[in-house]
């Protein structure tokens, strides 16, 4: 008995040396045992993680073999609808890891699905947080590094997407500096800056690549291991529950539950994307061919995540402001700056504000360790799901050219539609979603009242048809129990008819209409009585027939 209870000696000995040594025997027993909360939603993160884990091994790999230089060179690899065509050391150098490196295709395209992934699973991981007012005190910090990393990766994207030097890339990093080159006072130095002097210049694969694998990698790194360490410290939210509250942790412990679920999910991320990059194509620049500022590909789109950036440039009015009257003085393109600025400006801004946004207009300054479910605070799902919508019409519209040319509707058509839908789809979605949010409500407070359905008819005495309902069971119970009204600051007047400090003046009172709406109960959850109660005959024998 006592050798099946013994600990190893493989895990003893290391224990004991680096405790001797490091003085680490408390803090691994401490650590090691960290309970963590059980819920699918909470690996939405991880995979993030684990995706720039991938990201950072595939693209170690591919630096040995790129050459990020603009030097033009004649192509004289194995792909030979390319031999003899003028092109950058770049682009070449790109075929050449695709064509003649082993392996080199393979992680070239896990390395582009990966990245997708890395973006993907952070937007939807924020959407999950955001919707469950995960961000709530004390984790501020915490969602403000997550609203950082999102940015970084879309810019760690612009500049990956663009190294290839590809024709199809090349288009867009056209549209980059004419981005750029538009923003007032600041535009020509961020051009010169990037590219070295006129556009296209010799210089911008160079320094993209500078950006690329050394600057923005080291940012990304160093926020994600504060935003992992902060997680650690803060410990995670948790589901509602039977057990769960804003003073414990209900869970599995860090060793070894959760390092096994950690291992297998890291695991089963890198063989979905190798899996991706061996059966699904992506990026396939020797269809494109090298990029010259002469030429641009028919139908050509971006990744993904910067599709709504392209569907607001498409979809903006050609607008512009010529100072003093004349484009000699200076001219504001209104056609590009908003398209640049103002989508970006909304999401990432209101992202990064909306914690203390919230809190100012609820007054709630309390810890929250318990997440929301999103019917349960109806207007911040609502503004989640408006703007989703708002960034799904401009990426919709990064492809009008696509939907015209495949379902034969006028180009024209389909900007005006975007151009009408941008304001109304988000409206629209607001309004929607509040209400089924407020039915959902409706639904919670039936179930506790009355139970959930049993599947069982009985016949009444006088021949009516009812179904039996049944107490939900405790867990399932204690999570609609688990509903609290939103918290709204007292706006109430004295006796003497003065409203409370902070609630006068203009800005007051705005604030106190602001939090009158957004918060308190919309629909109480009303015990009320059993169905069998309601009817009392049933409890004779004579009601079954």
């Amino acid at each position: 008995m006592s050798e099946m209870t013994s600990v190893p000696k493989a895990i003893t000995g290391p224990s004991t040396f680096l405790d001797d040594r490091l003085g680490a025997g408390n803090f691994l027993k401490r650590n090691l045992r960290k309970v963590f909360p059980d819920h699918w939603t909470f690996l939405l993160g991880e995979i993030a993680l684990y995706s720039f884990i991938l990201l950072l091994l595939t693209g170690t790999f591919l630096t040995f073999w790129f050459k990020p230089s603009m030097n033009e060179v004649v192509y004289n690899g194995v792909y030979a609808p390319l031999k003899g065509v003028a092109m950058s050391e770049a682009y070449a150098s790109s075929l050449d890891i695709s064509f003649e490196v082993r392996g080199g295709l393979l992680v070239r395209q896990m390395h582009h699905w990966a990245a997708l992934m890395f973006t993907a699973s952070m937007m939807i991981h924020m959407l999950r947080v955001f919707f469950m007012g995960a961000y709530r005190k004390p984790r501020e910090i915490t969602w403000l590094i997550g609203v950082i990393l999102l940015t970084l990766a879309l810019a760690e994207g612009l500049t990956g997407y663009s190294l290839p030097d590809d024709l199809l890339s090349g288009a867009g990093l056209r549209i980059t500096e004419g981005v750029a080159i538009s923003l007032p006072l600041v535009g020509t130095y961020i051009t010169f800056f990037l590219f070295g002097g006129e556009y296209p210049g010799e210089d911008v694969i160079a320094r993209f690549y500078s950006l690329h694998i050394l600057l923005i990698p080291g940012i990304l790194l160093a926020l994600i291991g504060a935003h992992v360490t902060l997680t650690w410290v803060q410990k995670h939210t948790q589901m509602p529950g039977k057990d769960a509250n804003n003073h414990n942790v209900v869970g599995a412990p860090f060793y070894p539950a959760f390092m096994a679920k950690a291992g297998a999910l890291t695991l089963f991320t890198f063989a979905v994307i190798a899996g991706l990059a061996t059966f699904t194509q992506i990026n396939p620049i020797w269809l494109f061919g090298p990029y010259t500022p002469a030429d641009v590909s028919a139908g050509s789109q971006p990744d993904f995540y910067m599709g709504f950036l392209e569907g607001a440039l498409r979809i903006m009015p050609s607008w512009e402001i010529n100072l003093f009257g004349t484009a000699h003085a200076g001219t504001l393109p209104l056609n590009v700056i908003i398209p640049a600025l103002v989508p970006m400006g909304i999401v990432m801004t209101g992202l990064a504000l909306y914690p203390f946004l919230e809190r100012w207009v609820t007054g709630d300054k309390g810890e929250h360790h318990i997440v929301d479910r999103p019917r349960n605070n109806p207007h911040r799902t609502s503004i989640g799901v408006s703007v989703s919508a708002f960034y799904g019409v401009l990426w919709i519209m990064g492809a009008n050219d696509e939907f015209s040319a495949n379902f034969h509707i006028s180009l024209n058509a389909t900007t005006y539609i975007g151009r009408v839908a941008i304001f109304v789809v988000p409206a629209l979605a607001y309004i929607v979603t509040y209400r089924i949010c407020l039915g959902l409500q409706r639904s919670d407070a039936a179930v506790v009242g009355h139970g959930v359905e049993s599947g069982v008819i009985k016949r009444l005495p006088h021949g009516e048809y009812i179904e039996i309902h049944t107490p939900a069971d405790d867990n399932s119970e204690a999570v609609l129990r688990s509903k609290a009204p939103v918290p709204a600051i007292a706006v109430d007047e004295d006796s003497a008819g003065i409203p409370p400090k902070g609630m006068r003046g203009p800005l007051g009172k705005l604030r106190g209409r602001m939090s009158k709406a957004y918060g308190g109960e919309k629909i109480p959850i009303d015990e009320g009585h059993p169905h069998e109660e309601e009817h009392p005959a049933l409890t004779g024998g004579d009601e079954h027939h």
